[in-house]
């Protein structure tokens, strides 16, 4: 299956290059041309960075469709490299730059939604991915496509069992001109489809069917198409004859050698494991962990790069939107200047009146502070509470249920200092004076990684010690504990797979920039219990927090603070 996702992807990136050289563009993009030049010499990396700033220039230059053609080779990339979340997102960005009615444009769609369709299926969204594909073909008119679609729908209903619905696309497909005219073609839908009708019946023969198909990708040194056949009969000889197996195992992995596929020689390579002597197996099993773990590292540095690529251009735009602002400041104060010296001799005129008001509203101002102080030392204690027990005890639950390995001592040191400071609460005698951390950046980087898990993965991008220089002792302290509700509030109820905490300082001014992919916030945020406190901690130190709830899924925090 993964083969087949590549060599499609392979397809679409080489479809789109077509394209490009058919149609002059709206504008001269270099941009554009070099992030082909790197996409063809196997550069994805390279690629991406510039297709992001073909898409940034396009922007300014009005092309929408560039744009659009440059976010879905953005997101063939990101998907070729196992983000797939990612890819989902940039190919949802690019519908909106299409239109249509226009029939060219309409096969960019086709394209799009393809890509929307195989990940949908790599994530196991079958439905999801069934609802893309079908889209994807109705806004196709090129048989090359359609064929390639339809072969995409049939192998996502087998994938989740509705194997007589995939085969009817299957023989609509056989009964193409188009199909029997393509060997590759016709070698792909065969061979899928002998393994769809086995899949329903296991006492089906489809053995004749993979060789045949087999012995065509052969003479066409489809070494995609070759990859994929040996798999099928891999999986049908494993259980029934398993010398075959490994007869048919070692030629896949040879195969997959060459065409570099590395998730395809992790495959073989469990296979062989399974399948070899015992004297092979250890041999086998060690290349099989020294190319997982190389796998994961490259993806993991992929993800990151492509998602920090994306958050740069985003600041870009934010610091130039800062640089406009200062420019209508400076008028600001100019005029403010003005106005100023007008208001200096109305306040000489008012002063009197208002000092025969002073006396009235002062008694008025005691009256209102005596409740408000009878109602502040309630909301004090209710925040102490929240704060220094409650939080503090989910976020050492939270540490204990997420990390292997714990410092027994460290953890019931922790405990006991959450226990001493509940008592003090009862008598009032918790201080909860600001203490200055002598390692700010690291109690942070440990309270976050706190909330890591296997299923979900909190990054950190910003936070170095110099961005705590010109904190005060006070907001360091507010700000621990604002992170701290936020990071528990995301535990108990965002259910995110990827969270990412940003830190920035800009002039005199601190930004934190909180994000996940959960479930949201839909609306106005409530602001009970954790949130309540949050906000008059940051209004506290004279800053501001921001909700961003219009996103279709996750959740986006803008949190901002004046520095000393």
């Amino acid at each position: 299956m993964k083969i087949l996702i590549t060599s499609l992807l392979l397809f679409l990136l080489i479809s789109c290059h077509q394209e490009k050289k058919q149609k002059k563009p709206l504008a001269d993009n270099a941009y554009y041309d070099r992030a082909w030049f790197f996409l063809d010499n196997n550069l994805p990396d390279s690629s991406f960075i510039y297709f992001n700033k073909a898409k940034e220039k396009s922007l300014k230059d009005g092309d929408k469709v560039k744009v659009a053609k440059c976010l879905i080779n953005m997101a063939i990339i990101s998907g070729d490299k196992g983000d797939y979340f990612g890819s989902q997102e940039i190919s949802l960005s690019a519908i909106a730059y299409l239109n249509p009615s226009i029939q060219e444009q309409r096969e960019i769609l086709s394209s799009n939604y393809n890509n929307l369709g195989k990940m949908a299926h790599v994530l196991k969204k079958y439905e999801e991915a069934n609802q893309f594909y079908l889209k994807s073909i109705e806004f196709t008119k090129n048989e090359n496509s359609r064929a390639i679609y339809f072969n995409n729908i049939a192998i996502n209903l087998s994938s989740y069992g509705k194997y007589s619905e995939a085969l009817k696309y299957f023989e609509k497909l056989m009964g193409e001109k188009g199909v029997r005219g393509n060997p590759i073609t016709y070698s792909r839908i065969l061979s899928n489809s002998a393994k769809t009708k086995w899949m329903q019946n296991p006492s089906y023969k489809p053995v004749s069917d993979f060789l045949k198909a087999l012995n065509i990708r052969e003479r066409e040194k489809d070494l995609w198409g070759q990859n994929a056949s040996l798999g099928h009969l891999v999986d049908y000889y494993i259980d029934v004859k398993p010398d075959s197996a490994l007869f048919y195992t070692h030629k896949k992995y040879k195969i997959a050698q060459a065409i570099r596929s590395a998730d395809d020689q992790l495959n073989s390579l469990q296979k062989l494991i399974k399948l070899s002597p015992i004297k092979d197996t250890k041999r086998y099993f060690e290349i099989y962990q020294h190319l997982d773990d190389s796998v994961q590292v490259v993806r993991s540095a992929a993800k990151n790069q492509f998602a920090l690529i994306r958050y740069e251009t985003e600041k870009n735009k934010a610091e130039n939107l800062n640089l406009q602002k200062d420019v209508n400041e400076k008028k600001y104060q100019i005029t403010r200047q003005r106005f100023l010296i007008i208001g200096a001799l109305i306040l000489i005129i008012g002063g009197s009146v208002i000092g025969l008001l002073w006396y009235k509203k002062r008694k008025q101002k005691i009256e209102l502070e005596a409740e408000n102080t009878i109602r502040d030392n309630k909301l004090k204690i209710h925040k102490k509470v929240h704060d220094v027990v409650a939080n503090g005890l989910y976020t050492v639950m939270s540490e204990i249920e997420n990390k292997e390995e714990l410092d027994k001592e460290k953890i019931l040191d922790r405990i006991e200092i959450l226990y001493e400071r509940s008592r003090g609460i009862t008598y009032d005698a918790y201080d909860e004076t600001p203490i200055i951390e002598p390692d700010l950046k690291g109690k942070i980087n440990s309270l976050i990684a706190s909330y890591g898990t296997q299923k979900r993965r909190v990054s950190l991008v910003g936070n170095e010690d110099e961005l705590w220089e010109q904190v005060s002792a006070q907001a360091k302290y507010e700000i621990m504990h604002i992170l701290q509700e936020l990071m528990v509030n995301m535990d108990k109820h965002s259910a995110a797979s990827n969270v990412v905490i940003k830190f920035e300082r800009i002039k005199k001014q601190l930004n934190i920039y909180y994000t996940d992919d959960g479930i949201g916030i839909k609306g106005i945020p409530n602001f009970n219990n954790g949130l309540t406190n949050t906000g008059n901690r940051i209004q506290s130190i004279g800053g501001e927090i921001t909700f961003d709830s219009n996103n279709e899924r996750g959740l986006s925090i803008h949190i901002f603070f004046p520095t000393t």
